[in-house]
């Protein structure tokens, strides 16, 4: 059972805390995180959810979760690179990107999302993958990513989010 902090819509904690599925069965507000990593190439890492999710199973995503109660939202980020991806990433080296308050559309992932960027020099044979997660993992060029957000590929959950060319934006600049 996955405990995470109950936000109000300004992004406050509550001091109430609730399981996960209750989370997002009844829609309330929590803390997500997400990477965007990226190679020496310039490419973005992807990552393909596991069929058997309950949520979003076999969509293309970047790497996140999310904040479980009291923990530190880029602690978070860390545990989750490591967990999903076997990805040991220094503190110092990652960056916030933006937080997104993103009120989801079906009513059950009202979320303030912390995005972070990290560099990697990683090939993809160098990650491991959590199975019970994840079933594949890519690199996709930042054109081709424009291109996922220009044709709303549905295979793909970036292009939903509304602060998606805020990210692209940040990483034509640095990357």
């Amino acid at each position: 059972m996955e405990r995470l902090d109950v936000l109000d819509e300004e992004g406050h904690v509550t001091g109430k805390v609730e399981d996960k599925d209750i989370i997002h069965e009844k829609g309330l507000w929590h803390k997500e995180v997400d990477a965007w990593i990226v190679n020496e190439r310039g490419e973005i890492l992807i990552q393909k959810r596991a069929s058997t999710k309950k949520q979003r199973p076999n969509k293309w995503i970047t790497t996140g979760g999310h904040v479980k109660s009291g923990e530190n939202v880029k602690e978070a980020m860390i545990r989750e690179i490591k967990e999903e991806i076997g990805l040991d990433c220094e503190k110092e080296n990652l960056y916030l990107i933006l937080i997104a308050k993103h009120r989801s559309y079906q009513g059950d992932n009202n979320v303030f999302r912390y995005l972070y960027f990290y560099r990697t020099q990683k090939q993809i044979q160098d990650f491991t993958i959590q199975k019970d997660e994840l079933s594949d993992l890519k690199y996709i060029t930042l054109q081709e990513l424009e291109d996922i957000v220009i044709n709303k590929n549905k295979d793909y959950l970036f292009w939903k989010e509304e602060y998606i060319q805020d990210v692209i934006h940040y990483l034509k600049k640095n990357i």
